[in-house]
């Protein structure tokens, strides 16, 4: 384990040290690339792109880090990254580009355009197909491995499998729908999809820089590819190494994944495409992030905040700043904010990186309701409690959430939303506040371990050990299998 540590400590000075130099080819570093920085070291990033449109102009373009970490070559503006699965919102632009012409659309079941087609699959939709809820099989194990040697023994082996569930009824992310629509392009288009969309893309954006390709082909500035991640007795574990990812993209498998680009040229890419140069009518562009309704009336994705799914595009649908988001491989991402006329994109060469969880926070800078400490993303309830705690100090911290319940019949507090709020306290350097909202949370949920943990390893830190120790037993009396309260308690008890 000390190797282990020793390799990536070092890895991490590179990469900071490579940040620095980075950094110093500016005039100035600014907050946004200072919260960076901050990302890449807690989250052991490499290297990082970035870039941001606002208002139809890219205003901020920067690169950070390394992109390769054997050869100490740092992350430039050219430097090329994988996109991964982000190159599904591409296709989805694709099939609108047909649909406008109108040589498909994408309420056809897909045998009009396909006849090799087991029975169950005929009267599939495209749009079903590209939202993920299809209940098609997989071309892909859950290890990522194809399911045939070729592209002909894949097709005919996913054919065999039998359909995962009703269609519509849920979301689950699948590559066999993707491959279909690969092969409908090239039918309706005449050419390749990777040539159509070269050319009706790359290459009507400006995008010199940009192509497809995978760790077999010899691409120039390309950066690394990295990860923690390796499969283990068959399941995906993370590791304490970092180790090279190569990745393998065939050319039938490259609707799903296969895009090289730079992040300035993806930004090229959405101002083309918000500016009606590749698609040319906004009805198109509305369909396109339209995301897909469910049986049950409601949207899907991958997680509560990419929460549906669209025509190639994730969507991270809510009231306040919703937006379109592509992810990819765990390690790219780029969130088109259109009521705010803003995006950010955002490419590492580390799978693990998952930038869509940081976007938010970097729209935050322009966009200061949207930072997470102004209390975006949490509740209306929370939101409210967090302004009456900030006028009384945080005092009183139950008396005011019982007002406002008395108040509101639809105000309450979940649990885990308090828990997190106390730890982002404690992020924060404010262990005095942290404790109130912990307190609360115990006399809220009085019958949670978890509750008490927290209030417990907070009461610790402010050097209250006799409380902290009443509070941990309490954690371990709700939770004997709490092994951290018992080792605490054991710990504070021998001080």
């Amino acid at each position: 384990m000390k190797i282990l540590y020793s390799k990536s400590l070092a890895i991490s000075l590179l990469c900071l040290i490579s940040f620095i130099a980075n950094s110093q080819n500016q005039q100035k570093a600014d907050s946004i690339d200072l919260f960076l920085k901050e990302k890449m070291e807690k989250l052991h990033i490499p290297g990082l792109q970035l870039a941001i449109v606002r208002n139809g102009k890219i205003i901020k373009q920067n690169s950070y880090g390394m992109a390769n970490i054997e050869n100490s070559v740092n992350v430039n503006n050219q430097s090329r990254f994988a996109v991964n699965s982000c190159t599904k919102a591409f296709v989805g632009v694709a099939v609108m580009q047909l649909q406008e012409e109108g040589k498909l659309n994408i309420n056809d079941p897909i045998s009009k355009y396909l006849d090799d087609l087991p029975d169950a699959w005929k009267d599939l939709k495209i749009k079903q197909l590209f939202a993920n809820i299809s209940g098609l099989p997989n071309s892909i194990d859950a290890t990522e491995n194809f399911l045939g040697d070729t592209e002909d023994s894949t097709w005919e082996k996913v054919k065999t499998l039998p359909m995962e569930f009703n269609t519509g009824d849920r979301f689950r992310y699948n590559q066999t729908g993707y491959i279909i629509i690969g092969k409908i392009i090239n039918k309706v288009s005449g050419i390749h999809f990777t040539k159509f969309i070269e050319n009706r893309q790359f290459k009507t954006a400006g995008m010199e820089q940009t192509r497809f390709g995978d760790s077999n082909d010899v691409i120039t500035n390309a950066a690394g590819a990295y990860t923690t991640q390796a499969v283990v007795n068959g399941k995906w574990v993370t590791t304490n190494e970092i180790k090279n990812n190569f990745f393998k993209f065939p050319e039938y498998f490259r609707t799903c994944a296969g895009i090289v680009s730079t992040a300035g040229e993806i930004a090229k890419w959405i101002i083309a495409l918000q500016n009606g140069d590749l698609l040319k009518e906004k009805s198109s562009l509305d369909l396109l992030w339209q995301p897909a309704v469910l049986n049950n009336g409601r949207t899907r994705g991958f997680n509560k905040l990419v929460n549906g799914y669209a025509i190639g595009w994730p969507t991270v649908s809510r009231a306040e700043h919703p937006a379109v988001a592509p992810i990819g491989g765990m390690r790219s991402a780029f969130f088109v904010y259109p009521e705010d006329a803003l995006s950010i994109i955002v490419l590492t060469n580390f799978q693990g990186a998952n930038p869509e969880f940081f976007i938010d926070e970097i729209a935050g800078f322009y966009i200061p309701e949207m930072k997470e400490s102004n209390g975006f993303g949490w509740s209306l309830s929370l939101r409210k409690l967090r302004q009456e705690l900030i006028k009384q100090n945080y005092n009183n911290a139950l008396k005011l959430a019982e007002n406002l319940k008395k108040n509101d019949s639809l105000f309450t507090l979940n649990e885990n939303e308090l828990n997190d709020y106390g730890y982002k306290l404690l992020a924060k350097n404010k262990q005095t506040e942290a404790l109130k909202i912990f307190k609360l949370n115990v006399d809220l949920y009085s019958q949670s371990a978890n509750a008490y943990d927290s209030y417990a390893e907070t009461l610790a830190a402010l050097g209250n050990n006799k409380e902290a120790i009443k509070n941990y037993k309490k954690a371990f009396q709700l939770n004997p299998k709490n092994l951290n309260a018992q080792e605490q308690i054991k710990k504070l008890e021998n001080l």
